[in-house]
């Protein structure tokens, strides 16, 4: 296949593309940044320079491609939450995804499908209720920005364009993402829960990301959200525990939310809170898990125990 990726210098881009690339599909990436994404990426994937002009290059690579994975968005949980790190978190994914939808609208020939990145913020924060794709959206600062990010991706499915919007949880690997700041207390025997610890966190391992976004490339029965949750969430307190005996540690020293809060300001809520997901449309739809239990997918991260072939 012909794919289009945004974000694909991204902790789960970079991995996307080389998998791609290994399974012999071709692949461009879109960036506003092109000298550092050809050295980030390698030979054998094109890159393009993603610019505001809707009639360049990269306009003619979306509306010739087979397929469009769209990842792009500044990093979460990378700075804290100011009103203008807030304002950064929600342009750059409204908009990037607002330009592949004009640009696909606006063109006679059309990608068969549209993969959209979104995440599980949609849902806001509970500690009683269990999320699958069916309920409806919260409240907060990620709630909005899942719910205006998905609308514009679902602009192009009354044009005939297939939409899977995959909510992302927690991703975890070792290279990037949440996961490396959890390990560094535990490294230094002053690992805990962040609290309270009864918070849900819904997890998922990039090689599962990976594997389900290529699912969605050949499913075509597949459409609209799906949760990219592994089906095994779990408490803050045991997500921490079973982190400190895959690495040796004790699991002994929480974390306060009132210290979260002066370091971070509102972006701790994201941390204090969580939500318990599951992956119905996607284990309805005959997806299997690589790593299904938490202890299997930081084993394979930590101690390279991988599973055997699916």
């Amino acid at each position: 296949m012909n794919i289009v990726v945004t974000g694909g210098t991204g902790f789960i881009g970079r991995a996307l593309c080389q998998a791609l690339l290994d399974h012999h599909h071709r692949v461009s990436v879109l960036s506003r940044r092109p000298d550092r994404a050809v050295r980030s990426l390698g030979p054998g994937i094109t890159v393009r320079e993603w610019d505001d002009t809707a009639d360049g290059p990269w306009a003619r690579d979306v509306a010739s491609a087979d397929a469009i994975v769209n990842l792009a968005g500044e990093p979460i949980a990378d700075a804290r939450w100011t009103a203008t790190r807030k304002r950064v978190i929600y342009e750059s994914r409204i908009e990037a995804t607002r330009r592949l939808a004009d640009v696909i609208t606006s063109s006679s020939q059309r990608p068969a499908v549209l993969i959209s990145a979104s995440g599980i913020g949609y849902y806001g924060a509970s500690a009683e209720r269990l999320f699958d794709e069916d309920a409806g959206p919260g409240q907060g600062f990620l709630a909005d920005l899942c719910i205006a990010w998905e609308r514009e991706a679902a602009r192009v499915e009354s044009l005939g364009v297939r939409v899977v919007r995959p909510r992302l949880g927690m991703v975890l690997e070792k290279d990037g993402g949440a996961l490396p700041r959890m390990v560094f207390p535990f490294r230094a025997f002053l690992g805990g829960p962040i609290s309270p610890g009864s918070q849900w966190v819904s997890w998922i391992h990039r090689s599962d990301v990976i594997r389900m976004i290529e699912w969605f490339l050949v499913t075509p029965t597949i459409s609209g959200p799906v949760n990219a949750v592994a089906p095994d969430a779990v408490s803050m307190t045991e997500f921490c525990r079973m982190l400190g005996t895959v690495l040796h540690r004790p699991s002994w020293i929480p974390v306060p939310a009132f210290a979260l809060k002066l370091a971070l300001g509102e972006l701790s809520t994201a941390l204090t809170t969580g939500q318990r997901v599951m992956p119905a449309a996607a284990v309805s739809a005959g997806y299997r898990f690589l790593y299904p239990s938490l202890d299997s997918a930081l084993r394979a991260i930590f101690q390279d125990v991988r599973p055997a072939a699916i």
